[in-house]
């Protein structure tokens, strides 16, 4: 069995770029060049020019409106606290596996190298939704502990933790069809269904809010993180497209029979915390038409890897979203505040 940690080269030997692997791979994993992978360093370099923090963000609007009781109603403030309480101990989740787990089982050094900085966004976003969470003087211990008391959440939490158990479990190593397709299997599920799908509800509903002024501070960090999760998500992509096409043996029937019912499975537990979230319309939106949504953007997914098309009837209710969700539009639609940011060292306000 092959982890990362032990995949150098013989003593005087120098390495070859068409030698690399994503996984099982036998050359030094501690040298970056000659490159391979240049797709996950260009994901990298653009993670670094896309860099931001959560402090940045002027949030005295948002605190104004939350005082205010009549600035919001009701059910516009349980979606705020419902999503921070969800992505706060997501975004945990998502560097644990990370650090933890898959960074361990990747023999690519350029790959590695974007794991890197994915794991520190991952902390930004966290110092975000802390940042909204003590800006609005939200009960802390209400929102850090909806992984445990509301069950929408918590369901959803559940259903990513034996994914992560499978990739920290320190006698867990690669080298076998069964533990390939292990890994193979918890990329799927954390670019597809968790980075790519257990998000864009809340994406959305916040994204609304600031689509009618509220909320403005708390949606420009979501349209943020929303930029960062879309590149953690296309780069989980290619990372599993290029698994797939060095190990073809992997992607057998069977399992792609597998994936198709974990796609299945986030999609009700997705839906389900849209009904939670929102028990009535609001914004000009209700749970309905994220059943669509969902079923839309698993499609997307599927797609991505190679799953086919897994709901036809599903489209897109939300067309104001498709700016901001397709990647190549998203970094145009920031591109004036990103180079703005990487110019003065800090964003400017009206």
């Amino acid at each position: 069995m092959t982890t990362a940690t032990d995949g150098l080269s013989v003593p005087g030997s120098r390495v070859d770029a068409e030698d690399k692997r994503v996984i099982n791979g036998k050359t030094d994993v501690n040298q970056l060049v000659p490159f391979k992978y240049h797709w996950a360093w260009d994901k990298y370099l653009a993670g670094c020019a896309n860099h931001w923090m959560p402090q940045e963000v002027n949030m005295q609007r948002d605190i104004q409106l939350w005082r205010d009781p009549a600035g919001l109603t009701d059910d516009e403030r349980l979606i705020v606290k419902r999503n921070l309480g969800f992505f706060v101990t997501a975004d945990s989740l998502a560097a644990n596996n990370i650090v933890l787990g898959t960074y361990r089982h990747i023999t690519a050094p350029e790959c590695r190298q974007y794991l890197l900085r994915q794991a520190f966004e991952e902390a930004i976003h966290t110092h975000a939704y802390l940042y909204i969470v003590e800006s609005l003087g939200l009960d802390e211990g209400e929102i850090f502990n909806a992984y445990r008391e509301v069950p929408a959440i918590r369901d959803k939490d559940q259903f990513l933790l034996p994914f992560i158990a499978t990739l920290t479990d320190p006698a867990f190593a690669t080298g076998t069809p069964a533990s390939d397709q292990a890994l193979l299997k918890s990329l799927v599920v954390f670019a597809c269904l968790m980075e790519g799908l257990f998000f864009y509800v809340g994406f959305a509903q916040i994204l609304a809010l600031g689509r009618q002024n509220k909320m403005t501070g708390a949606a420009e960090q979501y349209q943020y993180i929303l930029r960062d999760e879309s590149m953690h998500c296309n780069f989980g992509i290619d990372l599993v497209n290029t698994i797939k096409l060095e190990n073809p043996q992997l992607w057998t029937p069977g399992f792609q029979a597998e994936l198709r019912s974990l796609f299945a499975d986030a999609v009700q537990l997705e839906y389900r915390y849209a009904v939670d979230t929102m028990p009535r319309g609001v914004l000009g939106l209700n749970a309905w038409m994220f059943k669509d949504y969902v079923c839309f953007v698993a499609n997307r997914r599927a797609q991505q890897v190679g799953l086919g098309d897994l709901y036809p009837q599903a489209r897109n209710p939300f067309l104001w979203m498709s700016e901001m969700v397709d990647l190549k539009k998203e970094r145009n639609y920031f591109e004036t505040r990103v180079v703005e940011y990487q110019s003065n060292v800090g964003l400017a306000w009206d």
